[in-house]
């Protein structure tokens, strides 16, 4: 009878494990910044909220993956929508773009921005608004979507002050990021233990802060940037999702 009771626990225990291990592992997965994830965020002016963003990395296809950005704003009689993509390559521990779209309407004129990223050749394509350039391909590129994965990539690698040279408005610039703190972050939608990284400038007129949660694949719960010391603005992570699908696993193409 004792070894009935055993043999029954241990399949009970057995069972328990199993299911244990099945809900943990889509966290396993959520360990790569890459994972399929969605993320919806308030976007909030001072203390006035405008309204809400959302990123989504659906599955790859193959080592092809694409990066989408959606937010819909407004304030009293003002609106601004944007819709933002870009297609990008791994190689490596690097991300490569390829294509980068994207599309502003609302208050004021509305404009499309587009690059082409044609690394083989050594060239960048870019049309902002209506004005046309043709930029070099030199080194390591990327545009303002694939950046913000290649810095989780980074500090998921233990990097503490990265560099990256980014094209936007058919120029292309520097973008600098340092760690200054380690902070448990309370926001609405929960507590994050988060590292803190600032983007680095000439001056102190303008300060921007973003906050990663190691936990979320160093998703980023908060972004504050400050004008002459005045929050201008304030994005708090709403909610988020990562695929139970790893990517290596995945093939189905974005929709």
């Amino acid at each position: 009878m004792r070894t009935t009771y055993i043999r029954t626990f241990m399949r009970a225990l057995v069972f328990a494990l199993t299911a244990l291990l099945s809900l943990a592992l889509p966290g396993a997965w959520a360990q790569s910044p890459l994972a399929p994830q969605s993320a919806e965020y308030k976007v909030f002016y001072g203390d006035i909220e405008l309204g809400q963003a959302r990123y989504i990395l659906p599955p790859p296809d193959g080592n092809f993956y694409q990066y989408q950005f959606d937010s819909s704003l407004s304030l009293l009689v003002l609106s601004d929508m944007r819709h933002i993509r870009t297609e990008f390559t791994l190689e490596g521990t690097n991300l490569s773009p390829v294509r980068f779209m994207h599309q502003r309407e609302g208050t004021g004129p509305n404009f499309n921005e587009q690059a082409a990223f044609l690394k083989a050749q050594g060239v960048v394509h870019s049309r902002y608004k209506d004005e046309k350039a043709k930029l070099p391909y030199e080194g390591e590129l990327h545009d303002p979507m694939t950046v913000q994965l290649q810095l989780r990539l980074d500090l998921s690698a233990g990097k503490e002050h990265m560099l990256y040279r980014l094209v936007k408005d058919n120029e292309i610039d520097d973008y600098e990021f340092k760690l200054v703190a380690k902070e448990q972050l309370i926001l609405a939608s929960g507590s994050y233990d988060t590292v803190k990284l600032e983007v680095v400038r000439k001056n102190n007129k303008r300060q921007t802060f973003i906050w990663f949660a190691p936990s979320l694949a160093y998703l980023p719960v908060r972004l504050t940037h400050f004008e002459k010391g005045d929050k201008q603005l304030d994005i708090q992570l709403l909610s988020h999702q990562f695929s139970e699908m790893p990517p290596q696993l995945a093939n189905s193409p974005a929709s």
